[in-house]
């Protein structure tokens, strides 16, 4: 099925028509078989919405850098269109930023919450992050400047920064499209931290505790700074702990969401 806003068209699917709305929300290069046993199972007692978010998956590209905020709106436009005024989510790592964000700006909108490897709180600096960052920031002061474009050529000079991307950009950014690499810096720089205590729904977080993408730090922090939140965490599971202990994760949310 196809959801048009803002001249972006999205793909999503729905299944099961049980009971209450469940919305799914993939992390970044997701799309809604990320969530494919959750679908399944959930939709004997719940219709389940899953999204492919906008430049992921069959989904179209925004036309324009988009950072969380964008998403959100779209999310929202997306759940007043197909007439769900309340629902639970289920959302994963940079699906969490959106759920954040929607469930701090519209609480009427959100129920009850489970967040896994959820993002949303910068990562804190070490002085190798630092000077990667910063000899990354020269280089590519450099490569965009007009002097280089003189002494290389159009050509030559894209080509240099491409180099660049490459080497020092994260596996997630060097796959994107040039325009989704903008979408993705806007994205990953926006804190939400002070979202969290403005969150009224009842919210679980599920945490691997060898996350390296999102630490179980940040679940922690999450946890002491919504106001009705309980964390879980597992030992030996990383990034995606709801499909490294899926039975687990199953029955554990199948009692939260009731």
């Amino acid at each position: 099925m196809e959801f048009v806003a803002r001249g972006v068209r999205m793909y999503y699917e729905v299944s099961g028509d049980a009971g209450k709305p469940l919305l799914l929300l993939h992390g970044w290069g997701g799309k809604c078989e990320s969530f494919l046993p959750v679908a399944r199972d959930f939709s004997k007692t719940h219709t389940v919405y899953s999204v492919d978010f906008p430049g992921h998956g069959r989904s179209d590209e925004p036309d324009e850098p988009w950072s969380v905020t964008e998403y959100m709106e779209y999310i929202r436009a997306f759940l007043r269109e197909v007439g769900v005024e309340r629902t639970d989510i289920i959302a994963h790592s940079f699906g969490g930023r959106v759920a954040i964000l929607l469930a701090a700006t519209y609480p009427q909108l959100v129920d009850r919450m489970v967040l896994t490897g959820a993002a949303g709180i910068p990562p804190k600096k070490t002085g190798k992050k630092t000077m990667k960052s910063r000899v990354y920031r020269l280089l590519r002061g450099i490569a965009r400047s007009g002097a280089a474009r003189a002494l290389l050529g159009e050509e030559r000079t894209a080509l240099w920064q491409e180099v660049l991307v490459q080497k020092f950009g994260s596996r997630d950014y060097r796959a994107l499209t040039p325009s989704m690499r903008q979408t993705f810096n806007r994205v990953i720089g926006q804190d939400l931290t002070d979202c969290l205590p403005k969150i009224k729904a009842s919210t679980l977080l599920i945490w691997g505790e060898d996350d390296t993408e999102t630490p179980l730090w940040m679940g922690r922090l999450m946890e002491e700074k919504i106001p009705d939140a309980g964390l879980v965490s597992w030992p030996g599971c990383g990034h995606f702990a709801y499909l490294d202990r899926y039975a687990d994760f199953r029955v554990v949310t199948e009692r939260f969401l009731g």
